[in-house]
């Protein structure tokens, strides 16, 4: 018995460490989804009991899984001068920037990945954004509140796009206000056609040292 308190407490402070020093593309969806995934729940899951934090859980380990995927596709703008910056704490607040772009000619873009099921389309219906019959607009409210906050802070403008992985789209692109939604094979080309302007006149060097300073990662915020 005192062997199994042992291990137990040695595995708990491990997770905890984990957690702590986790970093990178899609490390914070993945420390919320084991949040959630508290013993009850994965009890639950065994036995085949849906459960709301379960589900909850589920949706954080599909954005991490979506947003490695497309921290990977970026790697390519990485060897073509680009600063890709991942998983980045607000100021204020618990939300956090899945992932944070400045091209050579210094445009900013914030870009949220999503991995929905392929089972639907993804497509925009009176101004909102729609998953097969479910109005998802919703969705896009983080990632709306979050362009706001990085455009105050960096003081230049910026651009919310989303990577859409999974989910099909009958258009290469869509548009929700002003967020772009594109998908994952698209990304890179659409990327490279709107950093042409950037919408200011600072250097790359520039914005990429204020947002290294003021939106640090966010697990060293945790």
């Amino acid at each position: 018995m005192i062997l199994l308190v042992v291990l137990v407490v040695v595995a708990a402070i491990a997770w905890y460490l984990q957690d702590m020093q986790r970093s990178g593309a899609g490390s914070s969806a993945a420390v919320e989804a084991r949040r959630l995934r508290t013993l009850l729940v994965r009890l639950a899951d065994l036995v085949g009991i849906q459960t709301a934090a379960g589900d909850r859980a589920r949706r954080f380990d599909a954005g991490a899984v979506g947003e490695k995927a497309t921290a990977a596709l970026f790697r390519t703008l990485t060897r073509q001068g680009w600063i890709v910056l991942h998983d980045l704490a607000l100021p204020y607040g618990k939300a956090n920037v899945d992932h944070l772009l400045i091209s050579p000619t210094g445009k900013v873009f914030i870009i949220d990945s999503k991995r929905w099921s392929g089972r639907f389309f993804v497509y925009v219906k009176n101004g909102r954004l729609w998953h097969g019959q479910v109005d998802v607009d919703d969705r896009l409210d983080g990632l709306r509140y979050e362009t706001r906050t990085v455009a105050n802070v960096l003081r230049v403008p910026v651009t919310p796009i989303v990577v859409m992985h999974g989910a099909r789209m009958s258009q290469d692109s869509l548009s929700v206000g002003n967020i772009r939604i594109v998908p994952a094979d698209c990304a890179i080309g659409r990327l490279r056609a709107v950093a042409r302007h950037p919408g200011h006149s600072e250097t790359q060097a520039a914005v990429a040292a204020r947002a290294k300073r003021l939106l640090p990662s966010y697990g060293r915020k945790r």
